[in-house]
């Protein structure tokens, strides 16, 4: 039998437009680099290192409650349907997902198009008799879905806590983006991390093997290969901390010099102690994610959460 289809969309926005966005964040005050753009191939993979760190305890937490949840999940969607992932993260989650869930179809979103076409095709291979429609994309924009699947019942997944990269408002941008673009009565899986003691998430992002400072740094190797910086990793070290007013971990690129970075001809200057913002991870409790689910135009259909009250997971529907 012939394996299901599988087609490659490339609605990436052109390097222009990222220039010009670096740029205004560089030059803005405090200086800012949009979490996105960690995830060139090689931040894929650092961020996958981290999953797997004993400090990190989102993932190991969160695939227990997949274990409790997606019977459940199944029986809420119904058969069929087509899955979009929101960021080609974990195999090892969307793998549990389509096992039980058993889409027709299935689309991962990412901005990383080589680690996008390298995780999708393993899954096609693995998953036969789904067809798979990787599409490169900004997340952070507008999406509307390729026409292939336009006749399926969406089923949105979102894990890992992502959405708490994103601003309050943001994320409410975000979640009506996601809302329209999925369609009235779709689903949303998402993972949310929750509020906790403050030893508990500044270890989650420090951890003593160093693989998230160096996801962090990574970030600079990455606008080098794309915008003709010249930024020296070396010259910079790893800082983060929980914000308990704002409820976020907040996360920094301390300039350990003064120096003169060139991107693409412009000259960004940085005296020894300046950082860069690189992420915010906000947390949430439950009743605080449900307002902003509904905000965004979804209502809480079932929500999960583990003993320790670390984690949870959502399912939402569009209104």
């Amino acid at each position: 039998m012939a394996a299901a289809a599988y087609q490659f969309f490339d609605l990436k926005p052109p390097p222009a437009d990222m220039l010009r966005e670096v740029l205004h964040g560089l030059t803005s005050e405090p200086k800012t680099i949009a979490p996105k753009y960690f995830y060139d191939e090689r931040g894929s993979a650092l961020f996958e290192a981290i999953t797997r760190l004993p400090e990190y305890y989102l993932t190991r937490t969160e695939l227990r409650l997949f274990d409790r949840c997606l019977g459940e999940v199944r029986d809420a969607i119904g058969a069929g349907g087509c899955v979009v992932e929101y960021g080609a993260g974990s195999s090892l989650k969307i793998r549990r997902l389509l096992e039980a869930v058993r889409p027709e179809a299935y689309l991962p979103v990412d901005i990383s198009q080589r680690h996008l076409e390298r995780t999708a095709a393993a899954l096609h291979a693995d998953f036969p008799w789904l067809k798979v429609y990787p599409t490169c994309a900004d997340l952070t924009e507008p999406l509307e879905l390729p026409d292939v699947v336009a006749g399926f019942h969406k089923i949105g997944f979102y894990p890992g806590s992502s959405i708490g990269n994103f601003e309050p408002h943001e994320a409410r941008c975000f979640l009506g983006n996601v809302a329209v673009s999925l369609g009235a009565g779709a689903h949303l899986l998402i993972g949310v991390d929750r509020k906790k003691e403050r030893a508990v998430l500044e270890a989650a992002y420090n951890d003593a093997a160093g693989v998230t400072s160096e996801f962090n740094l990574n970030v600079l190797n990455h606008l080098n290969d794309e915008l003709n910086a010249d930024f020296n990793p070396g010259a910079f070290r790893h800082k983060a901390y929980y914000n308990e007013r704002h409820g976020c971990i907040q996360m920094f690129l301390e300039s350990v010099e003064d120096q003169t970075v060139r991107l693409n001809g412009a000259a960004i200057e940085l005296a020894r102690g300046e950082t860069i913002h690189t992420e915010n991870s906000y947390k949430y409790d439950l009743e605080e994610f449900k307002a902003l689910a509904a905000a965004g135009g979804f209502t809480c259909t079932a929500a999960w959460t583990d003993p320790d009250e670390y984690f949870a997971l959502f399912l939402l529907q569009v209104e």
